[in-house]
Parts: C-alpha cells; sequence; structure tokens
C-alpha cells in the first residue's frame, strides 16, 4: 500500500485527481470505478478544471458507480446518478451511455444486482476504482457484517450510515434505509484502487482499516490484502498512521 500524506482537502483532491487522470492518459478507454459522497468531491472538480484546459478526453471512457439507493429515482436531487451528473458527467465529455449506476428503481433485488453484475462482466474489469472510507469502515454500502459478500448485493444500511445520511433530507423517514451496492470481491478485482479519506473524524478508521485486523467487521480492512491501493489523505485523517 501507497500513502500520500496531503496537507489539506485540496491538495488531497488534487492529488487523487493527479492518479485518475494518469489513467485516463494512459488508457483512454479504461473503466473507472467511481464513488460518491462529500470527499471525492474536490476530486472530481479537479479533473473537470483540467477537462476544460484541454488536458483530459474522456470520450472513451466507460464508468461503474458503486452503489445506489433503492427507490431513489435518477432525477431525484440525493440519487447516486444525480449526484454524479450534478458532480462530473455533464461537465465533462464522457458519453452518457458509457456510464452505470445501479437501477435504484427496481423493486425486485435479485433482478437488479444480476443486471448490474452483467454490466461489470461485460466491461471487462475495473481498471481504478475510487473509494471513500465511511466512519464505519464501509466501503461503497458494504456495511460491517459477519461475511464479505462478493458480488452486487441489497444491503440493509446501518443506522450509523442513516443518521450520516440524513443531513442531506428533509426528515429522517425520508432516508432509504437500503441500498444496492457493489461486492467486496468485486471492489478488489480492481486493477488499482485509490481511497481519498479528509479529516480528523475519519483517522480512528483509517488506523482500524489500514493497521487493524483484516475482519468483515471493518469491510474495508480488505484493502489490505490489495496488490495497489493508494490511500491518499490529509494530516487530519492521517494523524494516527504509523
Amino acid at each position: 500500500m501507497q500513502i500520500i500524506r496531503a496537507t489539506d482537502y485540496d491538495h488531497m483532491s488534487r492529488m487523487a485527481a493527479n492518479i485518475i487522470s494518469a489513467q485516463v492518459i494512459m488508457k483512454p478507454d479504461c473503466v473507472l470505478g467511481l464513488a460518491t459522497g462529500s470527499t471525492p468531491i474536490g476530486t472530481y472538480e479537479q479533473l473537470i478544471r483540467w477537462y476544460e484546459k484541454g488536458d483530459l478526453d474522456f470520450s472513451r471512457v466507460r464508468s461503474i458507480n458503486l452503489d445506489e439507493y433503492k427507490g431513489l429515482s435518477p432525477e431525484n436531487d440525493q440519487s447516486y446518478r444525480y449526484f454524479m451528473n450534478e458532480h462530473l458527467f455533464r461537465h465533462i465529455n464522457i458519453k452518457l451511455e458509457n456510464t452505470n449506476v445501479p437501477d435504484g428503481l427496481e423493486e425486485d433485488s435479485e433482478k437488479a444486482c444480476a443486471a448490474y453484475n452483467e454490466i461489470i462482466r461485460q466491461s471487462g474489469g475495473i481498471d481504478l476504482q475510487l473509494l471513500g472510507l465511511g466512519h464505519n469502515g464501509h466501503i461503497g454500502f458494504n456495511e460491517p457484517s459477519e461475511e464479505f459478500i462478493k458480488e452486487t448485493h441489497c444491503v440493509d444500511l446501518a443506522q450509523s450510515t442513516i443518521d450520516a445520511n440524513s443531513r442531506f433530507f428533509a426528515s429522517m423517514d425520508l432516508v432509504p434505509k437500503q441500498a444496492y451496492t457493489m461486492g467486496i470481491q468485486t471492489i478488489m478485482q480492481a486493477k488499482k484502487i485509490v481511497v481519498v479519506v479528509s479529516g480528523k473524524s475519519k483517522a480512528e478508521i483509517v488506523k482500524a482499516a489500514f493497521f487493524g485486523p483484516c475482519t468483515p467487521k471493518v469491510p474495508a480492512s480488505i484493502l489490505q490484502l490489495h496488490r495497489d491501493v493508494v490511500l491518499v489523505g490529509d494530516g487530519e485523517a492521517l494523524s494516527l498512521v504509523p
């Protein structure tokens, strides 16, 4: 594992964007695994700036997102499809037909997950997977559990995750309680993984995930077994890292 210590959030975002842009330049038809949440926003903003300068071309890139809330339409401003459109896709020249997010409106969980697994298989594999890190160690919506679930699945969100997400909704009743998420095996099959972390509140889970035991009770700890992981964090998030 490589650790990049950034001075602050903006520096962290640039460092992560550097790695992603290098992937796009080296392989213009690459498959990017993308994440949502507040931490990657700065990374996406930097990629947009470089695209606007003419430094990047996303016209042949394909993307596969980690997850989507079950029950939310792409037009819902809290859906992850909406998030990606607003924070990245509509600002660059990626073809929308080449972007993939789980179908949150598919009520049949088995059907939704099987369809997304097939999309991932047909992509030929993810070249670079961008990840955030939840306060409980979740990656995607793979919550702490007794086992690592391999492929796309419907997950009941942990109460801590629901509580964390509630700030984005008008009331707690509107916060989705389930989500479709890429599985651990699929994430681990990505050729390269970049994890972005920011803020003092992430320090404890960074230490547990990357320097503690590998356990499904801290899902991100499985990343210790991947051959090419880059952890990019600011000083506060990495303050407990040896």
